[in-house]
């Protein structure tokens, strides 16, 4: 367990789950933890369920942190930034970021003499089961990348990735949540039209997406792979892959990833 100070600037859903998983894997003690958020009904609620220190001043959470996760949103940062005092003439504190569409320089810029990472974690992160790409500015140490790769690791898989990247990595599985919501709800719907009850119908989806994922990744099979293992000739599979094809789910689901890209990339402009 680390004897470092977290702190966390907004105690929001991220927020939470990153400190809930910390807490959990002995990463952090309680009272290592430090919260800050403006509103003192959230206050209260992570400190009577996790034990940690809360505060309304984000001040104290830079002074006190050798660690800063930075869970805010994106369109908040300069009212944040603007009036806090940062560290100088001491090694440079790490500062996580987790907001959408805010590149490293304009962070550098806000957050001065700090060593910076943006990560883009998506929401299964709520559950531990999410996926976390990290982008670390030029100066931060090995020591701290390895940090950030432990505290994101906290909530599931993390990989890193030029800052270059982060766009698709946006378009891709940040919003990948969404599509495959979509593709759940398709496939129950599906059920329910060839007579199952609703409940059943999408029980066995998000059962079959779930199970799938989970026999791709401990497999460490290509899709294409799987696909072939349960496609048997003139089976059920083949028909209703020939359906999905002629519908054009996979350019489909491809040209979702392209417009989220485009779309992140006008966000980050912005």
């Amino acid at each position: 367990m680390s004897n470092e100070k977290f702190g966390v600037i907004g105690g929001g859903m991220m927020g939470e789950a990153l400190i809930a998983r910390l807490l959990d894997q002995g990463v952090f003690a309680p009272d290592n933890v430090l919260v800050s958020d403006p509103q003192a009904a959230r206050r209260e609620v992570l400190h009577h369920t996790y034990g940690v220190q809360t505060t309304a001043e984000n001040q104290a959470v830079i002074d006190g942190a050798e660690t800063v996760l930075l869970a805010i949103k994106p369109q908040m940062l300069a009212t944040v930034a603007g009036p806090l005092q940062h560290p100088s003439g001491q090694p440079p504190s790490l500062l996580l970021s987790i907001l959408a569409g805010v590149d490293l320089a304009r962070l550098a810029q806000e957050f001065p003499g700090w060593a910076v990472v943006r990560a883009m974690p998506n929401t299964p992160a709520t559950v531990g089961a999410g996926v976390t790409a990290l982008a670390a500015a030029d100066g931060v140490s090995e020591d701290q990348r390895s940090q950030a790769r432990t505290i994101f690791g906290s909530v599931g898989t993390v990989v890193e990735v030029p800052e270059y990247q982060m766009d698709a990595v946006t378009a891709l599985s940040g919003s990948g949540p969404g599509y495959l919501a979509l593709v759940v709800e398709a496939l129950a719907d599906g059920g329910v039209a060839v007579g199952l009850p609703r409940a059943i119908a999408l029980e066995l989806a998000i059962a079959t997406v779930r199970g799938t994922g989970e026999l791709l990744h401990q497999g460490d099979l290509h899709p294409a792979v799987l696909k072939d293992r349960v496609t048997s000739p003139g089976g059920t599979t083949i028909a209703g892959i020939g359906a999905l094809e002629a519908g054009g789910l996979r350019s489909a689901l491809m040209q979702a990833v392209r417009a989220a890209y485009l779309r992140s990339k006008e966000l980050g402009q912005s």
